[in-house]
């Protein structure tokens, strides 16, 4: 796993990584790694993200169920980012939403909610 020890991690220790679905193209998140995260997420084929707010490694829908198995891997041209390509297994948001980017800006500038809940989040993520 060499191509980790090339990749241009922040003062943080953190990477930016984006994550889409490998079957519909549609972008699913952005989170961010750190190099245990990556390293983990290589060997187990499951996404594990860096939680800033939690200062911890976790993996992508522990909690939930919504587990994101990976497929493909690249890394952008000057390794400072990362793009997963993944299996979703029900949905990538903890709003309940399949992608996170489920807000569209309109053209007065307002959000329109696209797509529908696949999940409640208070039924999902209790306590």
């Amino acid at each position: 796993m060499n191509f980790i020890d090339d990749l241009n991690f922040d003062d943080k220790g953190l990477i930016p990584a984006v994550v889409q679905d490998a079957s519909t193209g549609k972008v699913l998140t952005l989170c961010y790694m750190n190099k245990d995260a990556v390293r983990k997420t290589m060997e187990e084929k499951k996404v594990y993200v860096f939680r800033r707010s939690k200062g911890r490694l976790m993996l992508k829908g522990e909690t939930s169920g919504c587990v994101q198995e990976v497929k493909e891997v690249y890394v952008d041209c000057a390794n400072n980012s990362i793009l997963f390509k993944v299996r979703q297994n029900r949905a990538a948001c903890h709003e309940g939403f399949f992608t996170c980017y489920f807000s569209k800006v309109n053209d007065r500038g307002e959000l329109n909610i696209e797509g529908e809940r696949v999940f409640e989040p208070k039924d999902v993520y209790k306590g």
